[in-house]
């Protein structure tokens, strides 16, 4: 299906392919890896036709259709769901012919391929993919102008899909997804019938989803079959090979040039010598696998403090008297591992400024050890790092006071040492500007790290590090990630950000999937639902959210009355005054009557709210 025959790409005096060769099987789901820096969208650029190769080619068969996001969101007053449909052009164009021919042979022609092309189903398959993304019908309806960056990525994402091109390329399409959305791609793709390139750094996504492994490293590519474990062993392989034949070439080197030392001067032996010396000019070194120091993440262990770090009380959060999050209730020890889950735009990263102390609580209550130091991680502080400055300069600013050594040692933890620390960070790659971020927010050793997205930019190697790395720190983490192969070796709590609110999930990353999967029922199933029991399951929903909300009110009203009761019997000098005259013993009783109907309201509750998460 795709041919890739002796590609070499130089820019910027630098030689990033170099007569990289392979031939993709038709059909093939194929992983491109390698790592950052090693030119792997250049390689998808040469294959989208977008970069012409200063020597070799890419070849397919003529008329495949080749499928590519470009670099800029699509943006405009279209709604996703009309920019999905526009994404097949035959279709769109058929069917402005279908209201526009005249002539009734060629009109029946058009018919005929609007039904071979299944134009009809276009708007179900268009809203199933748009739902798959995380997209609902509300969304789905308006402009494209009102979403972020990264919801425009998906609607872009979105057409590609539905576009069904013959080989279609993805270039880290999980970066704008949140986890539940990876999992209903990971699906799609194992069901597309064409040729897939999709590069991606991570583990699980590429066992899931690919069928061969296509490896980028010193500008040549080779093609292993199945996942990413299956390439990693075959790789362990060849470096063992690679190992003996290098220690085996280099003994007869060595011994070929100490023939040469002895015999050359001898008359009788100066061919023979010469003929060695031909030999040893002739071998070609076996390379030895690098061992790269940039693989390097060392997160600094914080000061011991006494539990808990923090601790929310029925606390309210969000932006401009609007709450996103209420009824939170969680305590954060100093060796928790704690990941969020949930949708993007449920409050994952509200919750997580609320720990970071960047949110203040509505209402409710956060206590937090006043000695804490907190490490905040987002993108936005990869994407506001100054491209003219170095790493060196960057942490000298940040660590006013510091010696140089000290400067240099937590520029070291995180692998610029050299001329790396030299270098200026618009020469950095993605991953290494995210390291340099890390580096920077752990600079005074803090006892909490909050990582939202973290994983993004870096390749398959430096996640395994980043991995290493957290399950070596002592302090306390909070985990924001699309990456599971990350969750799963680093979390042992979860908690679910859903429906307003945040509450431990009783389980494995594998329930939660199994959750996710079963709570969604396949988009496809949901587009074919009847539309009477739509119309009932909306009344349900509704009746519940209004329950919902009736407890919520309930709860805090009776909560309210309860805490009156405690200042009450516990600071009379601020009581209200129908509590003056009652003796220590009634208020008691009220107190005791307060809390059963304060949990009996919590309760039904949180039944209401379980009832309203599966309806």
């Amino acid at each position: 299906m795709l041919n890739l025959n002796g590609i070499t790409v130089r820019l910027g005096g630098r030689t990033i392919l170099n007569g990289a060769t392979a031939a993709l099987p038709p059909g093939s789901r194929v992983g491109l890896i390698g790592r950052n820096g090693a030119g792997k969208s250049t390689m998808v650029r040469v294959i989208a036709g977008l970069l012409e190769p200063d020597d070799g080619s890419a070849d397919m068969p003529r008329g495949a259709r080749i499928g590519y996001i470009a670099q800029e969101a699509p943006h405009g007053t279209a709604t996703p769901f009309d920019t999905v449909l526009a994404a097949d052009l035959e279709r769109a164009e058929l069917m402005h012919a279908s209201e526009t021919e005249q002539d009734a042979h060629k009109l029946g022609d058009i018919y005929e391929r609007l039904i071979a092309i299944d134009a009809y189903t276009a708007p179900a398959r268009a809203a199933q993919i748009l739902i798959g993304l995380g997209f609902d019908e509300e969304m789905q309806a308006q402009p494209l102008d009102s979403f972020s960056g990264g919801w425009k990525m998906r609607v872009a994402l979105a057409a590609l899909l539905f576009s069904q091109p013959d080989l279609l390329l993805l270039d880290e399409p999980s970066n704008h997804l949140d986890l539940e959305a990876v999992m209903w791609l990971e699906d799609f793709l194992k069901g597309y019938q064409a040729t897939i390139v999709v590069v991606s750094h991570e583990r699980d996504f590429l066992n899931n989803v690919v069928d061969h492994i296509l490896h980028l490293q010193d500008g040549k590519i080779t093609l292993y079959p199945g996942g990413y474990d299956a390439f990693e062993r075959q790789r362990a392989e060849r470096m063992a090979q690679l190992a003996a034949a290098k220690a085996s070439q280099d003994a007869q080197r060595a011994k070929l040039q100490e023939y040469v030392a002895k015999n050359s001067a001898r008359a009788s032996t100066a061919k023979q010598a010469q003929s060695r010396q031909k030999m040893l000019a002739k071998m070609q070194p076996i390379a030895e696998m690098a061992n790269d120091p940039t693989l390097s993440f060392g997160f600094p262990d914080p000061t011991e403090l006494r539990p808990p770090l923090i601790t929310l009380d029925m606390a309210s959060v969000g932006y401009s008297e609007v709450p996103i999050l209420k009824r939170l209730n969680l305590r954060l020890d100093p060796d928790d591992r704690i990941a969020l889950l949930g949708r993007n735009g449920n409050g994952k990263t509200t919750l997580a400024r609320l720990l970071a102390a960047q949110l203040t609580p509505m209402d409710g209550g956060m206590s937090a050890t006043s000695k804490m130091k907190v490490g905040y991680f987002t993108q936005y502080q990869v994407e506001e790092l100054d491209t003219e400055d170095t790493p060196l300069e960057h942490m000298t600013r940040t660590m006013k006071g510091a010696s140089p050594a000290a400067v240099r040692g937590q520029l070291g933890r995180f692998g610029f040492s050299g001329d790396k620390a030299t270098t200026r960070v618009g020469k950095l790659s993605g991953g290494e500007r995210a390291r340099l971020a890390l580096a920077l927010i752990t600079r005074d050793a803090p006892h909490l790290l909050i990582l939202d997205e973290p994983t993004n930019h870096l390749d398959v190697d430096a996640r395994e590090a980043l991995v290493q790395a957290l399950n070596d720190y002592s302090g306390a983490v909070v985990l924001v990630s699309h990456d599971r192969h990350m969750l799963e070796l680093t979390a042992d709590r979860l908690v679910l950000v859903d429906g307003g609110t945040a509450r431990e999930f009783d389980g494995s990353i594998d329930d939660y999937i199994a959750f996710v999967l079963k709570g969604d029922a396949k988009p496809a199933a949901k587009a074919k639902k009847d539309k009477k029991a739509e119309a009932a399951a909306r009344e349900r929903e509704a009746a519940l959210r209004k329950t919902v909300r009736e407890l919520e009110e309930q709860t805090a009203r009776l909560t309210r009355e309860r805490n009156a009761l405690d200042r009450a019997m516990f600071d009379p000098a601020s009581a209200e005054p129908r509590f003056a005259k009652l003796s220590m013993g009634e208020l008691s009783r009220q107190r005791a009557d307060m809390q059963a109907k304060v949990e009996a309201s919590e309760a039904k509750w949180l039944e209401a709210s379980e009832a309203l998460e599966v309806a």
